[in-house]
């Protein structure tokens, strides 16, 4: 028998151990309540690393992402479809459309993982990367007040498509947000429910602009690739690794992929097909367009690709400049950016020639694709509320269009010898080094279809009626649709682009965008109609000028002015040789 003390120590140490127990059972279960949950949207934890000073701050901010994700709904707007709201959330929605052009209530409704329609040429599907020789990118993301829920998603979707293979990094950088949401919560958020090391978040203390805040990005980038996307994107499945492979096959290639349309309003992706996309153009005045993949480059492609042309890097004269992809080393070597450009606007078109004069290329990645959401306006300010934009292009035009400057202050001549443009000098001794081509070879053979208002005319500038001082004019209408040729008094200064016309050898009278073209009708005067070119009749676009008068081949009718005044619609009317209201003297 053992002794009494003995017998009592058992049951006491038993006792002991399961008070023990229970205590660390109950201080795991307290714990569990206030640890950051490891659900977390189709990305795991990954043992996220956050700051002490947030631990403090874990129930306030876990509760408002709590509550973000209890807003969403599992599957809504999954592969891209529309959504549209009803009741209240549709009055919501529609209030902040009107004030930052996007439907921010939908947004929060939408999953930070849904999905994009898979919009690639099939072919793409075909191809194999091996991914561990690939090039790393870091994926730089400029955002200033953009909606937390659409910068978010924006991250998610990079890293749900993109392998980390060859993902080393998303740089995220914060231009001077005021928006209380993208400070502590956003930290909070990419801390605890993406996986480690995948986000750098860099705070500017004050708002520098796009091409700043870009650079101070890319000071800090370890990929071997920058892509630079805007803070409302989605992406496709493999989206990322055609581009790093035609980076690794010519690295002085700057791409970019297809840009898909995702509709500011109901979030609905648009892809318009996997045959059919466009390449970048500019107009005179300074702007970025989408143009038509020229039937002289597809000619290229069946000479030079190796691969199916459907799915061949597609040369691009211009890039929009939101989205693209270039090697690091090369985006120093080139020049970066003009670190002198304020705000937004211009950078694209200063780069897209730079590129090309000075001997890399622009192209599009077909297997690439990414969706963008398109504002139908710019909802912030730019600093002290100047054009940036227009200040920013007469320095790209200072540097690298030489002559053809001209072409840009005659859109633009409230920008000629403004003093807030500064000094270019550096640009210009850049451009040196290189030893860039000038922009004539440029034309030339880049962008051959380009029309220049004031080469190869039998005569250009204004058209002036001999009977009285009026000019045709666009009367300030849209050029991008089609719309009468009016008349207006004529402008004693130098020309500007609502009076600037030219008529070609072809006989084409026109001008930048849009061809003279007669709308006929049950009795004459017929109105002149200006339309877009490449989508006339070229029967209907012919034109005579013959002793002064404008003779439309088509119908044999002339330009007529009588009884017409400034505001007027231009029109034609039968031919009479001695008419001087039929008369016109052009300029040039």
């Amino acid at each position: 028998m053992l002794p009494r003390y003995r017998r009592s120590f058992y049951p006491r140490l038993a006792l002991i151990a399961i008070v023990l127990v229970c205590i660390l059972i109950f201080t795991k279960t307290i714990n569990k309540s206030t640890d950051p949950p490891s659900e977390s949207e189709g990305l795991s934890l990954s043992n996220a690393v956050v700051d002490v000073s947030l631990r403090k701050k874990w129930s306030p901010l876990e509760r408002m992402v709590l509550a973000d994700l209890a807003k969403q709904r599992p599957g809504l707007g999954d592969d891209g479809k529309s959504v549209i709201l009803e009741g209240e959330e549709k009055v919501r929605g529609e209030a902040k459309l009107q004030t930052i052009a996007l439907n921010e209530e939908l947004s929060e409704h939408l999953s930070y993982n849904r999905t994009t329609p898979d919009a690639r040429n099939p072919l793409c599907r075909t191809i194999t990367f091996d991914r561990a020789s690939l090039p790393t990118a870091s994926v730089v993301i400029i955002f200033y007040n953009e909606p937390y829920s659409v910068l978010v998603r924006t991250v998610h979707s990079v890293l749900n498509t993109a392998d980390r293979q060859v993902l080393k990094e998303i740089i995220l950088v914060d231009d001077g947000s005021s928006n209380v949401e993208l400070h502590e919560k956003l930290d909070y958020y990419l801390a605890t429910r993406l996986p480690q090391d995948a986000v750098k978040t860099v705070r500017l203390k004050n708002r520098l602009g796009l091409i700043r805040a870009r650079l101070a990005g890319a000071r800090i980038a370890r990929g071997e690739v920058l892509v630079f996307l805007d803070a409302h994107c989605e992406c496709v499945v493999d989206w990322l690794e055609p581009l790093l492979a035609r980076i690794q096959e010519s690295r002085t290639s700057v791409l970019v992929p297809i840009i898909d349309v995702i509709d500011a309003k109901d979030f609905q992706y648009s892809a318009n097909g996997y045959q059919h996309f466009q390449v970048g153009g500019f107009s005179w005045n300074g702007h970025f367009d989408w143009i038509d993949v020229p039937k002289r480059e597809r000619e290229r492609q069946r000479q030079d690709c190796k691969v199916p042309t459907e799915i061949c890097p597609t040369y691009s004269p211009t890039m929009a400049g939101g989205l693209f992809a270039i090697s690091r080393d090369y985006f120093w070597e080139i020049g970066s950016y003009d670190e002198q450009m304020d705000g937004w606007g211009g950078e694209n078109l200063e780069m897209s020639f730079r590129i090309w004069q000075c001997g890399g290329t622009i192209e599009t990645i077909p297997c690439s694709r990414v969706g963008h959401i398109f504002r139908d306006f710019h909802p912030y300010s730019f600093p002290d509320d100047r054009d940036t934009h227009g200040i920013n292009t007469v320095r790209m035009a200072l540097v690298w269009m030489d002559d053809y400057i001209e072409l840009f202050y005659m859109n633009r001549p409230d920008l000629k010898n403004n003093v807030d443009v500064g000094d270019v000098t550096h640009r210009r001794i850049l451009r040196n080094k290189l030893k860039c081509k000038n922009f004539d070879w440029y034309l030339k053979n880049i962008y051959p279809e380009k029309f220049i208002p004031t080469k190869d005319m039998i005569g250009y500038g204004r058209f002036v009626s001999l009977a009285s001082d009026l000019c045709f004019d666009d009367l300030q209408q849209n050029n991008e649709e089609p719309y009468n040729l009016g008349l207006y008094t004529c402008q004693k200064s130098d020309v500007t682009k609502s009076q600037f016309f030219s008529l070609t050898r072809d006989g084409v009278l026109r001008n930048e965008l849009s061809c003279a073209t007669v709308q006929r009708s049950s009795s004459t005067p017929f109105l002149v109609v200006m339309a877009p070119c490449q989508a006339n009749n070229k029967h209907n676009e012919k034109w005579e000028y013959f002793r002064g008068q404008l003779r439309h081949i088509d119908t044999g009718l002339c330009i007529e002015q009588k009884g017409l005044r400034s505001h007027d619609f231009v029109v034609v009317d039968v031919c009479e040789d001695d008419t001087l209201s039929q008369k016109w003297r052009i300029e040039h």
